[in-house]
């Protein structure tokens, strides 16, 4: 039976899926990172970038950024679930038959990616606080989203807008949620929790 997309975003996913078939022996890595590995990298950069801000001139200001990515990521997650549940897309698999699928068929919807939002936030939010840990991020999150398709969560622009949508509410509110959350990390300086926030000075 053959499938006749009707969008370009659809030819791209197919086109996507086609590779993924002709490259059976990538299907071992990119399902578990699609999954589980992406965002886990993710988070371990979002850690590093929390611990290392402890370093900065004005740790406390640093260390704020740093803190506001990982609110971040929970507000931008609960953001996405709100546009997803207007949008009510449903998963490439449900639409089109015959693809080749890598990992358990979810019944919620595709549009934005939970995954790609994660990313965007991380992204974005990295070049606030480190432009090395940045240019990783930036990196593992493209990946991530390229194996959202791969494995034939998502469709393209899934991922486009899931990456646009957490950038934008990470940078949106980073002033004002950086001010709020720098008022309790000042007063923990004040506690014996100070070295969380400040590295001992050589």
């Amino acid at each position: 039976m053959t499938y006749h997309p009707h969008s370009l975003d659809q030819r791209l996913y197919l086109d996507v899926n086609h590779f993924a078939r002709s490259t059976a022996w990538l299907h071992s890595v990119a399902a578990p990172f699609a999954l589980w590995i992406g965002v886990t990298i993710l988070g371990v950069i979002l850690i590093i970038g929390c611990w290392i801000s402890r370093k900065a001139q004005d740790p406390v200001l640093a260390v704020s950024k740093a803190l506001w990515v990982g609110v971040a990521c929970f507000i931008s997650l609960g953001a996405n679930q709100i546009v997803a549940h207007l949008v009510k897309r449903v998963r490439p698999y449900y639409t089109m038959p015959h693809v080749e699928v890598l990992v358990a068929k979810a019944h919620d919807y595709t549009f934005p990616s939970d995954h790609a939002v994660v990313a965007g936030t991380v992204i974005a939010g990295m070049w606030l606080v480190s432009k090395r840990l940045a240019w990783i991020a930036t990196v593992v999150g493209l990946v991530l989203g390229f194996a959202r398709v791969y494995v034939g969560a998502h469709y393209p622009s899934d991922v486009v807008a899931g990456l646009l949508l957490g950038a934008a509410i990470c940078l949106v509110l980073a002033k004002p949620m950086t001010r709020l959350i720098k008022f309790f990390v000042s007063a923990i300086v004040k506690t014996p929790l100070r070295p969380l926030v400040i590295a001992k000075r050589d």
